[in-house]
């Protein structure tokens, strides 16, 4: 990681920082240390609001360079950063919402003259949903990764399969393609595996996990996704595979068919498309993200497919969501989401519709806010592809 890049997000958060009158903060989790530092590493990465970054650092032991040290317990900080000819701060920012508590309040514990705040994740979020311009290209160079895997899809079908098994040879093509595999989400309630496969009337199965889509799943150790589903004639199947190639979160869905589907289905599909369509012509720096959502709403009630959308039993409450180091960031495209979009943001955005007896149809692909507009990123064929 270029330690320019580096600096620029530092920054990002520093900004934030001296608007709350904060003094420095110390970060410790996996997505935030890629942010500020470039990598995982077991330990932390002391961000003053005046002066360079630190970083205290226990596993891997290999690492060395300037504004480095080595560490074995959290206890050692405050002498360590006196060291460093550094003030103790006054007010100190930890990730509230990440940290487990034990490990929070060890945290707190070493300062114990400073004022210690839990804003760290929310702060931190923020500066990570405006994208730099590495982290986009970040995304267009997964985005067409995602696309070369997803147009090999019809490749690896073979009649009698079921979900499971078409799943896997599409996650092989996903990781020869280079996906890392993982799929980073905020939130310890929410947890998949590379992505979902949804075929059929599995697709309408609701799940715990706010994901626009549920699916059984082939374990209640893990609610979601496929469930052994036969692909049959006359079915449709969604792929929404996590495009994690870069460390980033890239977002697109497609829809498959087992030979024809009824006209419906086809209809249906159109009115997503024509639902993407809409959205992109309004969606600017400066729209605000309920609107989009509203506009959403709309063109389906009139299209005759509302009770259908983004669910059946168990509906979604969004289209759209903001991706980068994990595939749950701001901004998000809801009801009473005031925020407004501003450049650098990326999101994905998903209008999907799933048909009773027949299964999902819908698009999702992942756009960067520009001055201008949106900019796709998935630029991969929107049509039902019939296997």
């Amino acid at each position: 990681m270029l330690l320019p890049e580096l600096k620029v997000r530092r920054d990002k958060i520093r900004i934030l920082m001296a608007q709350q009158g904060i003094d420095a903060a110390l970060i410790t989790c996996n997505v935030n240390l890629i942010y500020t530092y470039g990598r995982v590493v077991s330990g932390y990465l002391y961000l003053p609001l005046n002066a360079p970054a630190r970083l205290f650092i226990k596993r891997p032991n290999n690492i060395e360079g300037e504004h480095i040290h080595p560490i074995r317990k959290p206890e050692q900080l405050p002498d360590l950063i006196k060291e460093c000819g550094l003030p103790a701060p006054a007010r100190l920012m930890l990730e509230g919402d990440e940290l487990p508590f034990t490990e929070y309040s060890r945290l707190a514990a070493c300062f114990p003259e400073t004022e210690v705040i839990p804003c760290g994740t929310s702060l931190i979020r923020r500066a990570r949903s405006i994208k730099t311009n590495l982290e986009i290209e970040m995304l267009r160079r997964s985005g067409a990764a995602h696309t070369k895997a997803y147009e090999q899809i019809p490749s690896v079908y073979q009649s009698g399969m079921t979900d499971r098994q078409l799943s896997i040879e599409i996650e092989r093509l996903m990781r020869l393609e280079g996906c890392l595999g993982i799929f980073r989400v905020f939130g310890q309630s929410m947890e998949i595996f590379m992505g979902s496969l949804l075929a059929g009337d599995n697709a309408a199965v609701p799940s715990p996990y706010v994901f626009a889509l549920g699916g059984e799943g082939l374990d209640p150790s893990l609610p979601g996704g496929v469930n052994g589903t036969l692909l049959q004639a006359g079915q449709s199947l969604m792929v929404d595979m996590g495009g994690n190639f870069y460390g980033y979160m890239g977002d697109m869905s497609r829809v498959f068919s087992i030979g024809k589907l009824p006209e419906k289905a086809y209809a249906a599909h159109q009115t997503c498309l024509e639902i993407q369509e809409a959205i992109v012509q309004q969606a600017k720096p400066g729209t605000v993200c309920e609107d989009l959502y509203n506009l959403a709403i709309d063109r389906v009630t009139k299209a005759g497919f509302a009770d259908y959308f983004m669910g059946v039993g168990q509906k979604a409450k969004f289209i759209g969501h903001g991706i980068g180091l994990e595939i749950n960031e701001m901004p998000v495209l809801a009801p009473r989401m005031k925020q407004e979009l501003e450049p650098g943001m990326v999101f994905a955005l998903e209008p999907k519709i799933v048909l009773p007896g027949v299964g999902p149809v819908g698009i999702e692909n992942s756009w960067a806010v520009t001055a201008e507009g949106l900019e796709k990123l998935t630029l991969c064929s929107e049509e039902i592809v019939e296997l």
